[in-house]
């Protein structure tokens, strides 16, 4: 109805009722003064009748115009007309009380106007309106933060720029699986909430149940023509430490030298100085199927079995390190029975080779599950739990070496690095859950930026590229590296000598000791920082050079190298490989990487290795500079 109609029509029901009173005139009489409205009011409450019918229609006119009228203008015409009508019934109104005497005070005159006056505010605030395609929608919107708060719920707050048209105006939150990427087909959503330019959901974490929430994604859709619509990219929840029940990042070391330590010669651990140390944990001599002889596991619903006598080892080796001053770098490794727990591996993985290890399964609701479960085991046994402290978990080894260290049959770069980047963050979110201070990092070996397109391997440089953007478009979590720069060929022990495939450019072909450098400027780059604009940690999880040229050569080899780890000031641990040589490394690539010989015989790197971050460091080292050609000052 048009408005200055509807005025008038109230202006001729107070002239009818005037005259009706004229008639009346014992009614006429019963109006009173009160004192403390200070306005007339009448007894029957006539009055206060027609002030508030006054009111509310003037309110509801003004709230009333034509809010989401677009259709045939663009957004600015719109508001300036919205704008002009909303001046001229207010001066109607004005209009209507003054001739008609009915004594509506200046209080009550000043709250319809600034009613008013706040709806036009509004209206000069209100976000644009979107009209978009389906396949527009799937960026309209951004998860700004997907975290747990401190109620234990997940908070998800999305922003857009404004608002989105659907069949309801609503938002609704879905939840998807690891290994879902979209939402399916008989899937409900979880909570809705009316569409605007900044929404937040709230739901159950359910840590622990089998209904958890810690490894999925969730998305925003809007419903349209009966479907629902993503409008945005999902995100992962990426504090897990919110929950977590210990918080252990490491000892205060004053050196970053470390050891692939020999748990048989554990008594020689004090003399040597360590105080980092990498050991593997090797999937298949840890799980078991029996609950004989086994500690059992309920996680997520599903019960897992650990092997008694396997977890007393490791017990007693990460304690004793531990005793003695050493942070430990635990190796998880995936060599998992697919006959006992074929879950652990991909499907894609499970036959058609004699790889050591293979790529682990987050592409089903078993894998995911298995995976958690291992993960969340090993930190829950290894945090404050009287077995010794892990403070940095590596997942997997060399994985951009598909073929010799973790094997996926598949030829294709988006799938495999995919695979590995969805089983990273499910061991990431398993073992942070637990211990809000553990680092978790990514194995790469030294073949940077080959492109070798007759290789069934992948560039470590794609791998961490690949990595690193799919993490953060699906929510970043604070991952770290564990890089390989061996000598390229492995047994060049003599590093620093010119190579073609060894340069200090970024798109060099390999990263050894000799350029390191490119590593950690590469790590500066902002696509690759922490969400708090920082390096990532860094570490040499595996280094080493060979005797077979002669102990001294070797000894040279690590006191230069030792030297650029420290310069370069980017490095957070550095564990030389190994304390004793390996027979299997011996015979299959003439590489004798220890500290001592098979039988326990010291080499001339002992020494070296024993004082290089002491007082007596110099005195040490000094033979390698001649060597080297470099002044290590």
């Amino acid at each position: 109805m048009n408005l200055k109609i509807k005025f008038t029509q109230i202006k001729a029901s107070i002239t009818n009722k005037r005259r009706k009173r004229n008639i009346d005139s014992e009614k006429d009489k019963k109006f009173k003064f009160n004192k403390n409205r200070k306005s007339r009011t009448y007894g029957s409450g006539k009055f206060t009748i027609i002030i508030c019918g006054i009111l509310t229609i003037t309110v509801f006119a003004v709230l009333g115009i034509g809010f989401w009228k677009y259709n045939n203008k663009s957004k600015e015409e719109q508001k300036a007309k919205e704008k002009s009508e909303l001046a001229a019934n207010i001066e109607i109104a004005d209009q209507i009380v003054e001739p008609e005497k009915v004594y509506l005070n200046e209080e009550v005159k000043n709250a319809i106007i600034n009613a008013g006056q706040q709806v036009t505010d509004g209206l000069d605030k209100r976000p644009d309106a979107y009209d978009l395609t389906n396949e527009e929608l799937s960026e309209f919107a951004t998860i700004e933060s997907c975290e747990i708060g401190t109620d234990g719920k997940i908070n998800i707050t999305v922003i857009s720029p404004g608002l989105v048209t659907s069949d309801d105006k609503m938002y609704y939150l879905f939840e998807e699986k690891t290994y879902e990427d979209e939402i399916a087909e008989d899937a409900e959503p979880l909570i809705s909430e009316y569409n605007d330019s900044e929404t937040t959901f709230s739901v159950n974490l359910n840590k622990g149940s089998a209904d958890s929430r810690l490894y999925s994604k969730f998305v925003v859709a809007v419903k349209k023509g009966d479907e629902y619509v993503e409008v945005c990219t999902p995100s992962y929840v990426t504090n897990p430490e919110a929950v977590a029940g210990y918080n252990y990042s490491g000892m205060s070391q004053d050196s970053i030298k470390g050891l692939l330590v020999d748990p048989s010669r554990l008594s020689e651990i004090d003399d040597l100085g360590v105080n980092y140390a990498t050991y593997n944990i090797p999937l298949n001599r840890l799980l078991t199927t029996s609950s004989a002889g086994s500690v059992a596991y309920s996680y997520d619903g599903v019960t897992y079995y650990f092997n008694s006598a396997i977890l007393d080892e490791y017990d007693y080796l990460f304690e004793t390190l531990n005793n003695k001053g050493i942070d430990i770098a635990a190796i998880i490794l995936n060599n998992a029975s697919t006959s006992s727990y074929p879950e652990i591996t991909h499907p894609d993985a499970r036959s058609g080779s004699t790889a050591p290890y293979y790529m682990f399964n987050a592409s089903d609701e078993s894998g995911v599950k298995a995976l958690s479960a291992v993960g969340s085991f090993l930190a829950s046994r290894y945090s404050g739990a009287g077995h010794g402290n892990v403070s940095m978990w590596i997942i997997g080894n060399e994985v951009n070496a598909k073929k010799e260290w973790n094997y996926m049959n598949t030829s294709d770069f988006s799938s495999y690095t995919a695979a590995y980047t969805r089983a990273f963050r499910v061991f990431y979110n398993a073992i942070k859950s637990v211990n809000a201070g553990a680092k978790v990092y990514i194995s790469l070996d030294q073949q940077w930026d080959r492109n070798r397109s007759s290789s069934p391997d992948f560039d470590a440089r794609d791998m961490l590229d690949t990595f690193a953007s799919s993490l953060k478009k699906y929510g970043d979590i604070n991952w770290g590296i564990a890089y390989h720069p061996y000598s390229y060929p492995n047994e060049n022990t003599a590093f620093w000598n010119s190579s073609s495939l060894v340069t200090h450019s970024s798109d060099t072909s390999i990263i050894t000791m000799d350029n390191i450098e490119v590593l950690t400027n590469y790590m500066q780059q902002e696509s690759l920082l922490n969400e708090a604009g920082s390096i990532r940690s860094i570490i040499l999880s595996e280094l080493g050079y060979s005797s077979t040229s002669g102990e001294t050569l070797q000894a040279a080899a690590f006191a230069y190298a030792y030297k650029k780890m420290v310069a370069n000031g980017h490095i957070d641990a550095m564990m030389l490989s190994r304390q004793t040589d390996a027979a299997d490394e011996i015979a299959a690539f003439g590489l004798a990487l220890g500290l001592e010989t098979t039988s326990g015989q010291h080499k001339y790197i002992y020494e070296v290795y024993k004082y290089i971050d002491t007082d007596l460091s110099e005195q040490y080292t000094a033979f390698a500079e001649d060597i080297v050609g470099v002044d290590f000052d």
